[in-house]
């Protein structure tokens, strides 16, 4: 068992402007070496951003369930993440929503310290909604992510890197690309066995 933390500080237009604000608690259980399951709340605080922008800033509230489960390719560790989220949308447009996402990410190791502390991680998710308030835009939104990472000890890390984000407005027919910068901190705090 132990406690996920996850905040996510996202900027926009080079980083002149806010974007996203993140803030994701959860518990993980270690199913096996390979498989840990995950649960948590999300506050998500968007700001107004990118080519078609919303009416105004809204909050939002999620609660999500996750798998991950690993692999090795050679020298390099995979990860599957599978997470299913209920999504309470506040603001002007208020609703319910529940979206899967699909993550397949990686860290190379840089070698100019031996690997040990410094690495890229590389990643990919795909968005899909589903539900009685989706009605046009099942696909919601696809993000590839590359980023410089410091693993601050054995259960914290924290990146800086740049996500392209293409997202299919609700309407089903505009489709809009973010340019994010974006400074993340993870930890797993073990609790138990």
């Amino acid at each position: 068992w132990g406690v996920h933390l996850e905040g996510q500080w996202r900027r926009t237009n080079l980083g002149l402007a806010w974007q996203q604000l993140l803030l994701r608690p959860g518990v993980n259980y270690q199913l096996s070496k390979k498989v840990a399951l995950t649960a948590g709340y999300g506050f998500v605080d968007t700001f107004r951003y990118g080519d078609f922008p919303a009416r105004e800033k809204f909050p939002e509230h999620r609660i999500f369930e996750q798998a991950t489960i690993t692999q090795r390719i050679g020298r390099l560790d995979f990860q599957n993440r599978l997470r299913l989220e209920q999504r309470n949308i506040l603001g002007f447009a208020e609703r319910y929503e529940n979206r899967f996402r699909y993550m397949l990410r990686t860290s190379i190791p840089l070698p100019f310290d031996g690997g040990k502390r410094y690495y890229v991680g590389l990643y990919n998710e795909i968005f899909y909604n589903f539900g009685k308030n989706v009605a046009f835009n099942v696909f919601d939104q696809n993000r590839a992510y590359v980023a410089l990472g410091r693993e601050l000890g054995r259960q914290t890390r924290i990146e800086a890197g740049f996500m392209e984000q293409t997202i299919q407005q609700r309407n089903g027919r505009v489709f809009e690309h973010n340019h994010t910068l974006q400074i993340a901190i993870f930890s797993k705090l073990p609790f138990g066995k």
